[in-house]
């Protein structure tokens, strides 16, 4: 922050450019309470686990709704997407209640059962963290479109999901051991934006100083990476829950987690070198949010559309527009054929191409009123019974007559 603001002051055109035309939040810290502790017993006395849990003992990053889960269900039983959404899949409403619990285990998995949830996990529930429903009402309040969580412990960026999918299809499977479960290799699901994932997780990589020589293995263990410095979390360290496929299925935004070094709780002598190799990369990821598309989706008169839907052709994952109609859509470069609906509106379908250089390409979409709405109503007057044609000069059978006067 102070850096931005001190170029901006200075003139630096890329900063000011990119202060400018970008909406840009920070969150000093998601877990303040884990913070105070590690920070009292300081970097000597610090370990991986200082401060990783809140106050109350909640692992904040596996707090969240396990939407993919939810998802992946509804999937084979073949409800997607018209009787299950592939975005903006909505929270349950359980998991908003006051006295709400989330259960995880390394030995079950969430699922659904044609309702909304049913689990085998035999670990006690956990309650919802403050801290995990704040930061999803901000999420349901800002249009964000690109996320990034900053931790330690690590030197790599982790992209969705995080969840590994269950290999059995049966809805429910008689209760296994952990160990069944460390030896099974779970199933990695890429999202329907994996293409578009590594790329901005390489932009982050390839920037920094020391991120992809892996030469020398991982900060603990061997490299995940294969010498590139991403990795899918779900190949890397599996869990439900995670902030980033919470984000991806219910909000627009794509967000990754990235690591900064190995050193989870730095001596403040190292950082200013920890700066150094970070700040390149965290310029460049920051600028990929103008990459792709956007526009604003209009009526006739000009009046703007809140919550349509943007579909790219070839991505099974949309977007929707904000309060202003407006919307941002990260693409990879290339051609898409991006259409946009709404209730009431004809949809329209447009070609858009997207550049190697920064900058969104603009794809606006007028939208003109159907008269589905008003054959609906109809049709409900009717009793959803198909409506006879009526030809003019051609006089009314006896069984035409008969039906007319049961309608009746």
């Amino acid at each position: 922050l102070q850096f931005l603001c001190k170029e901006y002051r200075d003139g630096n055109p890329r900063v000011r450019g990119l202060v400018t035309d970008t909406r840009i939040h920070l969150v000093p810290s998601l877990n303040p309470d884990g913070y105070e502790l590690a920070r009292e017993a300081g970097s000597e006395l610090g370990n991986w686990a200082l401060g990783h849990w809140t106050e109350e003992g909640y692992d904040l990053f596996e707090n969240f709704p396990d939407l993919a889960s939810a998802l992946w269900a509804a999937e084979e039983r073949k409800l997607v997407p018209h009787k299950f959404p592939n975005h903006h899949i909505p929270i349950p409403e359980h998991y908003l209640a006051e006295d709400a619990t989330v259960r995880r285990s390394g030995a079950g998995w969430w699922g659904g059962d044609g309702g909304w949830w049913w689990l085998t996990a035999l670990d006690p529930p956990l309650q919802v963290a403050v801290e995990t429903r704040a930061i999803m009402a901000w999420m349901d309040k800002n249009p964000f479109v690109l996320g990034a969580n900053l931790q330690g412990g690590e030197k790599l960026v982790s992209y969705p999901f995080d969840t590994a999918r269950p290999r059995s299809e049966t809805p429910v499977a008689a209760p296994r051991s952990p160990d069944d479960y460390e030896e099974e290799q779970p199933e990695l699901q890429e999202t329907p934006d994996h293409a578009i994932f590594r790329w901005l997780a390489i932009s982050y990589a390839s920037a920094h100083l020391t991120m992809t020589e892996t030469f020398r293995g991982g900060c603990h263990t061997q490299d995940m990476t294969d010498a590139m410095g991403i990795v899918q979390g779900a190949k890397w360290h599996p869990r439900a829950g995670s902030m980033n496929d919470f984000s991806y299925l219910h909000t627009n935004c794509l967000e990754l987690s990235i690591y900064l070094g190995c050193d989870k709780f730095p001596h403040e002598s190292e950082l200013q070198q920890e700066w150094e190799n970070n700040k390149e990369s965290l310029l460049t990821f920051m600028e990929q949010v103008h990459r792709g598309i956007k526009g604003v989706v209009t009526d006739q008169q000009g009046e703007p559309i809140a919550n349509a839907t943007i579909i790219v052709g070839g991505i099974n994952h949309n977007v929707k527009t904000a309060s202003g109609g407006d919307y941002w859509r990260i693409l990879n470069p290339g051609e898409y054929r991006v259409s946009a609906r709404a209730e009431g509106y004809n949809p329209s379908v447009k070609t858009c191409s997207v550049f190697y250089d920064i900058g969104a390409t603009q794809c606006n979409f007028v939208l003109a009123r159907s008269n589905w709405k008003r054959i609906r109503e109809i049709l409900a007057m009717n009793g959803n019974r198909p409506i006879r044609r009526v030809v003019p000069g051609r006089p009314m059978t006896p069984r035409e007559r008969l039906r007319l006067r049961l309608r009746l």
